[in-house]
């Protein structure tokens, strides 16, 4: 998977409600879809995702997720014939919708005139350009929108969306879709440079889901405790700088802790490396 394909198959993988904000002419009581990225059979293309809505709500229509985050000439048609072949192959859908998240529609993706009847019926576009700049917008569609933002524009936006779901049952989630973003966007950089650019805490930014989850960083908690035993209670300060590592450097320390003796060496061995 590429990292765009990675960040939504995260974003969905354990809650596929998530998805449902976009389409709000759903039922208002639309839940409980379950979320795959199935393999379609011949040219194994991976779809982005499909919802399936439980079985005891079969009026419900299934979701297909396409992300297309540039201009392909082919991809009307390749999202037409890759929806036909998912309904085909897949028994249990009987009724059906697709999702394009995409910058803009007006990119270009194809001549639509030979898809037309199905773009028009089938196709709902999720365009982040314009749900950046609409403050109505659902605020997971404002915070994928940090995908397209420039370096200098995410500091400011984050703040904003932070802001907009402060203290309510959001604002995790937020902070996790927004760390996601961000690591996704900007994988060589450090821990530091991603807080300051998403207005997030070092403490939060380390805690999320998508820190531990998608980039692989419970190797800090572990290192920690390991320490922790080896050399004594760390200070918060030291604590802090172990968890900011990056993941090179946390293994490295992973290994090396093995020959320590005492906090000196521990000191010793971040004085040399960070």
């Amino acid at each position: 998977m590429v990292a765009s394909d990675k960040l939504f198959y995260w974003l969905f993988q354990h809650q596929p409600d998530r998805i449902l904000p976009l389409l709000p002419d759903l039922p208002a009581d639309a839940r409980g879809y379950r979320f795959s990225a199935p393999v379609l059979k011949e040219r194994e293309y991976r779809l982005d995702g499909l919802f399936l809505p439980p079985p005891e709500r079969p009026e419900l229509p299934a979701l297909i997720l396409e992300a297309q985050m540039a201009a392909d000439g082919g991809f009307l048609r390749r999202l037409y014939a890759e929806s036909a072949r998912l309904v085909q192959q897949e028994s249990t859908i009987h009724h059906w919708r697709v999702m394009v998240l995409c910058p803009s529609r007006q990119l270009n993706f194809g001549d639509p005139a030979p898809v037309a009847e199905f773009v028009e019926q089938r196709v709902r576009w999720i365009e982040l350009l314009s749900a950046a700049a609409n403050p109505t917008a659902p605020v997971l569609v404002q915070a994928l929108a940090l995908l397209l933002q420039s370096e200098q524009e995410l500091p400011a936006t984050t703040s904003a969306l932070r802001a907009r779901v402060a203290g309510s049952s959001q604002a995790a989630e937020i902070d996790d879709v927004i760390a996601a973003i961000l690591v996704s966007r900007f994988n060589g950089r450090s821990i530091q440079e991603l807080c300051a650019m998403g207005g997030i805490t070092l403490d939060d930014f380390t805690q999320s889901v998508a820190y531990r989850e998608i980039f692989g960083r419970g190797e800090a908690k572990v290192t920690l405790r390991l320490l922790s035993r080896r050399c004594g209670p760390l200070s918060a300060e030291q604590e802090s700088l172990i968890r900011s590592l990056p993941l090179e450097r946390l293994e490295a320390l992973a290994e090396a802790l093995l020959d320590f003796e005492g906090m000196a060496d521990l000191n010793a061995w971040l004085a040399a490396n960070t």
